[in-house]
């Protein structure tokens, strides 16, 4: 019995070193490493609430702790009650979270060992393009049809807060569709500012699926990897009205566009009244000009008779 009793006493003991097996840093300690050249995978957690959660997360990841130092090449630790959690995951702690050379990718999926280091080895590198007006067309093929494959295209600005906190969230989105469809992000005020005029996605954060030659917008106000994979997979069909992908603009549209804008905005009365003050201007310019014109044919031909 005596033998029993130390045998779980010793393997309750071994599971609390097991857990607090993973090195804790402060939030100055994690920029440093962050902007270094290393791989860094991250458990963010919080002592506040009794975060059962957190318990959990952290008993799994230090058991996978050197797997994950020997496959990744990544330097592993844990953040408690840090201020930069809201950056890489909105939902907050806990989340766990891959910087590749400072590129983030957050981890969803079930609290499994083997689906972590799996996910994880499966998304060494960045699976999120980058366009921008001079690429977007040729890559996509998004007006003819999209012959390159479907796209779901997170449309961001440098001025907007909500979506910093996205980028590790739509490259977990990513690394989930990769082998399905292509997932690519764009400066909507910047690089790829003439697209997203074209799309009607100049307000950030804007995502917009392509498919077929159609397009499909993502409205909801849920960011989180789980909704926007399963807006990709199939709940474009029912969340989303398709619309055609506007044709590429040429010169003319691009110099006709405001007045085109000027029309629909129903500007008739005042267009009309502008016409007409152009049109007496004209005529009489071209009175003054016929006049100038026979003076000087009459003066021509009193100096042939002289």
């Amino acid at each position: 019995m005596l033998q029993l009793i130390f045998i779980v006493v010793v393997g309750l003991c071994l599971g609390n070193v097991t857990a607090q097996d993973l090195r804790r840093v402060d939030d100055t300690e994690l920029i440093q490493l962050l902007t270094g050249e290393s791989n860094v995978v991250v458990l963010f957690t919080t002592n506040k609430n009794n975060c059962k959660r957190c318990f959990e997360y952290e008993n799994v990841v230090s058991k996978i702790h050197p797997q994950l130092k020997e496959t990744l090449s990544a330097i592993v630790v844990q953040s408690v009650d840090s201020n930069l959690v809201s950056i890489y995951d909105p939902s907050k702690e806990p989340a766990l979270v891959f910087f590749r050379r400072g590129i983030p990718i957050l981890y969803h999926g079930e609290l499994n060992e083997d689906e972590i280091l799996d996910f994880f080895n499966d998304n060494l590198e960045p699976a999120v393009k980058e366009l921008s007006d001079d690429n977007f067309e040729h890559l996509t093929q998004a007006s003819t049809g999209a012959t390159t494959g479907d796209w779901f295209v997170f449309f961001y600005s440098a001025e907007c807060t909500v979506c910093q906190r996205l980028y590790a969230v739509w490259e977990s989105v990513g690394g989930k569709l990769k082998r399905k469809l292509n997932i690519a992000r764009m400066n909507s005020l910047e690089s790829g500012i003439s697209t997203a005029k074209r799309l009607g996605a100049l307000e950030s954060p804007a995502f917009i699926f392509l498919r077929q030659g159609k397009m499909y917008r993502y409205m909801a106000k849920q960011y989180t990897p789980e909704a926007f994979v399963q807006f990709a997979e199939k709940g474009y069909l029912t969340l989303s009205h398709p619309q055609p992908v506007p044709e590429i603009p040429s010169a003319v549209n691009d110099f006709l566009g405001p007045l085109q804008s000027y029309l629909k905005a129903e500007n008739i009365q005042s267009l009309a009244a502008v016409g007409i003050v152009a049109l007496v201007a004209v005529l009489y310019l071209v009175k003054k000009l016929t006049k100038l014109l026979s003076s000087e044919a009459s003066v021509k031909t009193k100096n042939k008779s002289k």
